[in-house]
């Protein structure tokens, strides 16, 4: 069988990963398109050594790896990994520097040092490097002429992983995980032991449905915001995240209409309903 490049490794992996992503990269020129795909399946790599790998101690040695590879990629210019080999040569040429990628590390390690947030400004720093960095490269990538509009791939990064908080809920108490602030928790009196029960009727309550809805207002305010902060003359340009945004709103809307049964199941939109999303973005441009 023929190895395959880094560049059909990486599109291997986007396509594999049946991620919302990659419906709004389909709509981009082919060099942004392969920038893009390129990154995404560092944020990928990354993110998978800590949901797939049971050890802590492991998974803390692998991210080691990747930041030093990250490191020696560019400093020296070179790199072992085929995901790096096909991200290099578009770093120079769309502002992607290392320390965006070793802040996505950064962000991953603090799922092995930490399960709980105590307050939503806590979980505002996980979200800043998971998910802010990330809507920072894309937005570069995307292309920008405005200082503002990093400002908006700031905010959507956080609306977006707050609609994956959400979303994931229950499976992230299946990994002893809890996102939703601690201090909300108490707030709205859900136990932590409710959560991580992942059952009726343990974890549907009207407590917790009324915590949901808090959050979900949260995700809403943020995705209103990020919107008002993008600047007219990068709204084309910025088309892919506003497919995202809209993807991930319409996910959210599911979610709200569902009575926000997260704990047992995980919401999510058919790729059809997606693409169908994606097109109609690229229609309207917005």
């Amino acid at each position: 069988m023929t190895a395959l490049s880094p560049e059909q490794y990486v599109q291997q992996q986007a396509a594999a990963s049946g991620s919302s992503f990659y419906y709004a990269f389909l709509f981009l020129p082919p060099p942004r398109r392969a920038a893009i795909t390129a990154f995404y399946a560092y944020c990928r790599a990354i993110d998978d050594v800590v949901d797939e790998v049971q050890d802590p101690s492991v998974a803390a040695a692998k991210l080691g790896w990747w930041e030093q590879q990250v490191q020696l990629a560019f400093s020296q210019g070179r790199a072992d990994h085929p995901v790096l080999q096909a991200l290099l040569p578009h770093a120079p040429i769309y502002g992607i520097e290392a320390r965006h990628l070793l802040q996505v590390a950064q962000g991953c390690r603090m799922d092995l040092e930490q399960s709980r947030y105590l307050d939503y400004g806590n979980l505002q720093r996980y979200c800043h490097l998971v998910a802010g960095v990330v809507g920072e490269v894309a937005a570069r990538i995307f292309g920008h002429t405005d200082p503002r509009t990093v400002e908006y791939a700031h905010r959507l990064g956080l609306a977006l992983q707050l609609t994956n908080i959400l979303r994931d809920v229950g499976d992230d108490a299946r990994r002893g995980r809890i996102y939703l602030p601690i201090d909300e928790l108490q707030r709205f009196d859900v136990k932590a032991h409710e959560l991580l029960k992942r059952e009726a009727p343990w974890g549907y309550s009207e407590r917790f449905t009324a915590l949901m809805r808090f959050q979900a207002e949260r995700a809403h305010q943020n995705y209103d915001a990020a919107l008002a902060l993008l600047p007219e003359a990068d709204r084309h340009a910025q088309k892919p995240g506003l497919m995202m945004a809209n993807i991930y709103r319409t996910l959210l809307r599911e979610i709200e209409r569902d009575g926000f049964q997260v704990l047992h199941q995980r919401t999510s939109l058919t790729p059809l309903r997606k693409l169908w999303i994606a097109l109609c973005t690229h229609w309207r441009g917005r």
